[in-house]
């Protein structure tokens, strides 16, 4: 069983910055793709981006010129680096792994709330 869990949200400035992490515990195996998805209140939850473990990355148009998705493989760790953020930005940020066998794992969520 593979835990994860998210940190680093909060409440944000229009403009402002946050950095999330997503810290992975509990495999024996490689974690194929690390995701963020996020979720905001009546609409349904949206990729934002990912990071493959040899470091190919992708980002939902939204965020591509705003946002980073750095991963440290040695601590399973996760980072979503973004700028000039926006109040449409307001989520709950979720972190998802793909393992090497099939299966994904789900942490509980960060929220982040952008507001002035």
């Amino acid at each position: 069983q593979v835990q994860l869990v998210e940190s680093g949200g909060g409440l944000v400035q229009p403009g402002g910055s946050l950095r999330l992490s997503c810290s992975a515990s509990g495999s024996r195996f490689s974690i194929n793709t690390m995701v963020w998805y996020r979720q905001s209140p009546g609409k349904q939850r949206e990729l934002v981006a990912d990071n493959t473990k040899v470091g190919t990355t992708n980002y939902a148009d939204s965020v591509k010129v705003r946002a980073t998705v750095p991963r440290d493989n040695a601590k399973n760790t996760v980072y979503l680096q973004m700028d000039s953020l926006k109040p449409e930005d307001t989520a709950v940020y979720y972190c998802n792994a793909l393992m090497a066998y099939g299966m994904s794992y789900w942490g509980k969520g960060t929220l982040v709330t952008v507001s002035s």
